[in-house]
């Protein structure tokens, strides 16, 4: 396909009627003689929308010629992320699969945003998981879409629904917001356009999560789904994202897509069949995917903040603790150590289990965290390292992914030095495990852990040296992989300590400065 004077598309094909009678401005241009003929069509958004329904290939949108891509003077779109936008403003359906770290977000609101200037859309509803609402989605359209309004739909159910009829332009709701407007939407046609990242949570269609988003998404609504990992743990796992999205693509009915893609040994033992890689593809179609490996453009490490809001409980304990550290601080000269010790025990409530006087461990409910890790996990492409600071913690994180199914085994400073070589040398050559739960003064030195291309810091460490010591683990020769960093945060003194750890900031004076910001800000 050519592009002449940035006006016109000139496309070989041998059905050249196709275009023509169905596009005004179309015209044959060239017949080679030999069934092949040249076509030129406009280049205008409603004539490339046209070739992307009639299945032309490569048909590039007006975006790349018209649209301006808003940023931050210190940004430049990558090149796969423009493809990206691209692809999505041309296709009212569609999934896009980049990997985790590939900047897909940007792609997406700059997308969106285009569709919004040429008035194809007015509205987009964006539907994520809790921890990046804010963090990822939220910061991301300030960057990118700085002249929209965006709201994030987050609180009561009156909240919610008053900012879902708003005119903000954009919505940021989690998935567990949708039943709270779900009346709302049914009544008026709010969202010309619904995203959902991380789109695996609607996979089953026996949910009511699954239910009530098909019941809502209307047949003429543009609808996107974002993931870096469709089907990952069966083939069964691509039916009811098939079944949201390109409904027309995927089986009637489940039974008989299971039966297409898995077949049955015994009474309870199913396996993939050997085509059913292909039927997911087809089924999951039109898709664009890009590897962070294929992102040349990509710096190596990405980091990446994913929120994990405190309980009430901890919200209480916490304050508690702040104030009385506060009391017992008064008129004394604070050293570095005692500061690390003092804010050790507000990053263990954040974490969901501290050492109590006693000597007892008095456990939170730390669910949206670990919500947060396994969502971390079930995006990444490769092995996982989560480092965890506190031994108790370890312990808690360790027995929940157990009973999640996932891989995993623990490296602490009771581990002997045997027993964690004989694990690392596991992590490194076999299948499982997936994932690693690592005290990082256990294992900040020496180790090469290059099976892995995703750090999960569950909580931060006081010591900068620690932590890029604990992240250079994966990033050693023989990492083939593009790597992301998630800091997972809830509370403020994890906020600070990240932007600590992150300036490379390892003086005993900041340390302290730190603490005492914590102890005196509400």
């Amino acid at each position: 396909m050519q592009v002449l004077a940035g006006r016109t598309l000139v496309i070989k094909t041998k059905f050249p009627a196709r275009i023509t009678e169905t596009i005004p401005e179309s015209k044959i241009v060239n017949n080679y003689g030999d069934g092949r003929y040249e076509v030129s069509v406009n280049w205008g958004f409603k004539e490339a929308l046209t070739l992307s329904k009639l299945n032309v290939k490569n048909v590039p949108s007006p975006i790349i010629r018209d649209y301006k891509w808003p940023r931050p003077m210190a940004l430049t779109p990558f090149d796969h992320q423009k493809e990206t936008a691209s692809f999505l403003s041309l296709r009212k359906r569609a999934f896009c699969f980049n990997e985790q770290g590939t900047g897909k977000t940007a792609s997406v609101i700059w997308a969106a945003d285009y569709l919004m200037s040429i008035g194809a859309i007015k509205r987009v509803l964006i539907v994520c998981p809790l921890s990046i609402m804010q963090s990822a989605w939220q910061q991301d359209l300030f960057k990118f879409a700085v002249h929209r309004t965006v709201d994030v739909a987050y609180g009561s159910a009156d909240k919610r629904n008053k900012i879902a009829r708003s005119a903000a332009e954009f919505v940021v709701i989690n998935y567990d917001g949708i039943p709270a407007i779900a009346a709302s939407m049914l009544d008026k046609n709010m969202f010309d356009l619904v995203v959902i990242d991380e789109a695996n949570a609607y996979k089953n269609v026996q949910t009511q999560r699954w239910k009530l988003m098909r019941k809502l998404v209307r047949e003429d609504s543009w609808l996107w789904l974002l993931t870096g990992t469709p089907a990952a743990q069966s083939p069964l796992d691509a039916y009811g994202l098939g079944k949201l999205c390109v409904p027309s693509r995927a089986p009637r009915f489940y039974g008989d897509y299971r039966e297409s893609v898995m077949q049955q040994f015994g009474m309870y033992r199913w396996e993939p069949r050997p085509e059913a890689e292909k039927i997911v593809f087809e089924m999951l179609q039109p898709a664009i995917r890009f590897t962070k490996a294929e992102c040349l453009d990509l710096p190596a490490v990405t980091h990446v903040t994913r929120m994990a809001p405190l309980s009430a409980d901890q919200r209480k304990y916490y304050k508690e603790l702040k104030d009385q550290l506060l009391l017992e601080s008064n008129g004394e000269e604070v050293s570095a150590v005692n500061a690390a010790a003092k804010m050790s025990k507000l990053l263990q409530i954040s974490g969901g289990a501290v050492y109590a006087d006693t000597g007892t461990v008095v456990h939170f409910d730390v669910s949206s965290r670990l919500k947060v890790v396994e969502e971390v996990i079930d995006e990444a492409s490769h092995k996982v390292i989560v480092f965890v600071p506190f031994r108790h913690t370890i312990e808690m994180l360790h027995n929940h992914l157990t009973k999640a199914g996932i891989t995993n085994e623990v490296i602490h400073g009771d581990v002997s030095v045997r027993n964690r070589t004989e694990i690392f040398k596991r992590f490194q050559e076999q299948p499982n495990p997936r994932v690693l739960v690592v005290q990082p003064s256990a294992a900040a030195h020496g180790v090469t852990l290059t099976a892995a291309n995703v750090i999960i810091w569950y909580s931060p460490v006081t010591s900068t040296e620690t932590y890029l010591q604990a992240n250079a683990r994966i990033d050693r020769p023989g990492q083939r992989n593009p790597m992301t960093i998630v800091h997972i945060q809830g509370s403020p003194v994890e906020n600070r300590l990240y932007s600590m750890l992150q300036g490379n900031i390892n003086n005993h004076e900041k340390l302290i400065d730190l603490y005492k910001k914590e102890l005196v800000e509400t």
